[in-house]
């Protein structure tokens, strides 16, 4: 294997340990030392790729959070794609399905929860890196296509906070599933999900539609 390949092959080795470690221990209760025995690499090998510690838990949201995050945005356009002159409810709906039915597997949605939930409780700097690149962007975007299901004259303000409390559903939903499913006794299904979808469809949009 040419050297190129092997340091391809040891960055994303690197990567994928440490953020399993960082989303179950946390960033201060990680050490480089525990990364490089779980990556099976030196020091060196970290400091060439990454330079230091916080760097490396930096592209772990650059080069891991933020390209599951944007899977899951691709798959709500691609579904939304397939509805003519969409509603709000059918803008809701696609959301709720990118949201709830996929297309991330159970590990990387337990990673994904993990780190983000950490970051927001104690920012390391990775919360701006999510912030700019792909919650801004994306609630402006979808603030849009709302507006262009409602009457004119819209309280931005307002519209912001509904969909702040649509994305709160979909996160309590979609990351809190043990809870969930204690109390109900419904097992994450794909009978339960696209139950959860049509209600959150169907809530969200009143909600919004509500003035």
């Amino acid at each position: 294997m040419e050297a190129k390949g092997r340091d391809v092959l040891a960055k994303d080795r690197i990567l994928d340990k440490a953020e399993e470690l960082f989303a179950q221990n946390g960033y201060f209760a990680v050490s480089i030392r525990q990364i490089t025995a779980a990556a099976e690499c030196n020091l060196a090998a970290v400091n060439y790729h990454f330079g230091n510690k916080k760097n490396l838990y930096l592209e772990v949201f650059r080069l891991r959070w933020i390209p599951r995050a944007r899977r899951i945005h691709d798959t709500f356009i691609g579904i939304l794609g397939t509805k003519n002159e969409p509603s709000l409810r059918d803008i809701l709906h696609s959301l709720a399905t990118a949201f709830i039915e996929g297309p991330l597997t159970d590990d990387e949605r337990e990673r994904h929860h993990q780190l983000i939930a950490r970051e927001l409780a104690k920012p390391i700097g990775g919360l701006d890196i999510v912030a700019s690149q792909i919650h801004q962007p994306f609630f402006n975007e979808l603030s849009d296509l709302v507006k262009e299901c409602l009457p004119e004259g819209q309280n931005e303000q307002e519209l912001m906070l509904k969909l702040f409390s649509v994305f709160s559903m979909l996160t309590f939903f979609n990351f809190s599933r043990e809870l969930v499913t204690i109390i109900t006794n419904y097992q994450y299904d794909q009978a339960f999900k696209a139950r959860l979808v049509n209600h959150i469809a169907d809530s969200c949009s009143s909600g919004i539609a509500y003035k």
